[in-house]
């Protein structure tokens, strides 16, 4: 089959408005022909997070206008686009809907057919987008809202080992950034402000490591941080410049950690199958984290694993992972109509146990 494809993705499900145009000939590499991504970072930064009434009105504003640029700069038209992929899933409703709404308009209007894509697997199979990862691999997907340790077995075969209980890191270090009064997002003010602390000042703690598996939690560690924060204060009057750097560096060093050793029991699981080439990709806002790479790599290179990790721009949010996952899909053979619904949750291991709870419209991760 030497069939090429053409897909047009759409990404809406947090603070990034983001469209891209995806190419592959059957047993080539793919090409990224476009990708526009644009951001929200102004709109929330006075609410110390994403506010999902803002981002969802934003979204609605942008989105055809991604989709315009994204064509224009792949010097194409949607005549010639062979499909149509949007993130239906999970995310916040309102932005997941503009996308999703935004799709079915194109779709009904060119007759194109329309896919949806779990945001999940977006990030879940980046790694055969970047570097032609072969099934199958680990994939530990850590973000602003996400952190699970995934056996990719196939374009829509996953296997979770395990995941944060409460707080993903992201949002560990969003809500560390605002405890410290560092800018918004928290991940690259913290990241930055830790460069120039002492990682061994402040003992914080490393949660669930005195316990077995690969679950983790981050919402304890945040607490200790604010009241590391709060004795400080009350000690000095104030946090002090070399107070902040240092509990900056002493949090990241924990995430750090507990990732490490959660990543080591997660690749025993994972190489009980025998893969013939051992590989872990890690994707997600947080494999930004230059620390968090290094620390992974060295784990890697103790087992005996390849590490793969995409280019910066491929980390957060962006619609070139949306158009590949949709491009997969719609390969094997899926295709979706203008029932397509919007989805809050929508785990990618729909046979384990929920993570995080259910509610009346199913679990949550």
């Amino acid at each position: 089959m030497t069939q090429t494809l053409t897909i047009l993705g759409l990404e809406s499900s947090c603070d990034d408005t983001a469209a891209a145009v995806v190419r592959q000939t059957a047993g080539d590499a793919a090409a990224i022909l476009s990708s526009v991504v644009v951001g929200q970072v102004d709109l929330h930064a006075g609410f110390g997070g994403v506010v999902p009434e803002i981002a969802a009105r934003a979204h609605a504003e942008k989105i055809d206008l991604c989709v315009e640029q994204a064509l224009q700069k792949a010097a194409l038209t949607l005549t010639d686009i062979d499909a149509i992929a949007v993130t239906s899933g999970p995310g916040l409703i309102g932005g997941v809907l503009s996308g999703v709404m935004c799709a079915k308009g194109l779709s009904a209007g060119s007759g194109k057919p329309l896919i949806g894509v779990n945001h999940l697997a977006g990030h879940a199979l980046t790694p055969r987008l970047t570097d032609e990862a072969a099934f199958p691999y680990l994939m530990l997907l850590v973000s602003g809202g996400h952190c699970q340790f995934l056996i990719a077995k196939g374009v829509d075969d996953f296997t979770r080992l395990g995941g944060t209980i409460d707080d993903a890191p992201g949002e560990a270090f969003d809500k560390t950034a605002k405890l410290l009064g560092l800018p918004q997002p928290g991940g690259p003010a913290v990241e930055a402000e830790a460069h120039k602390g002492d990682a061994k000042r402040f003992p914080l703690p490393r949660p669930l490591l005195d316990r077995p598996g690969c679950d983790m939690s981050f919402s304890g560690l945040k607490t200790a941080l604010l009241r590391t924060r709060d004795k400080l204060v009350a000690e000095h009057g104030g946090l002090r410049q070399q107070d902040r750097a240092d509990l900056c560096a002493s949090f990241q060093t924990a995430v750090s950690d507990v990732l490490a050793e959660k990543t080591r029991r997660a690749l025993t699981l994972y190489q009980e199958l025998n893969p013939a080439q051992p590989t872990l990709a890690v994707a997600g806002g947080v494999a930004a984290n230059q620390q968090l790479r290094a620390v992974l790599e060295t784990v890697c290179a103790d087992n005996n694993t390849s590490f793969t990790a995409p280019p910066l721009a491929l980390c957060t949010d962006n619609a070139a992972m949306i158009a590949w996952a949709g491009l997969e899909q719609f390969r094997a053979g899926h295709r979706d109509d203008l029932t397509l619904s919007a989805r809050p949750r929508w785990p990618l291991d729909r046979t384990s146990p929920a993570m995080l709870g259910s509610g009346k419209k199913g679990a949550k991760a």
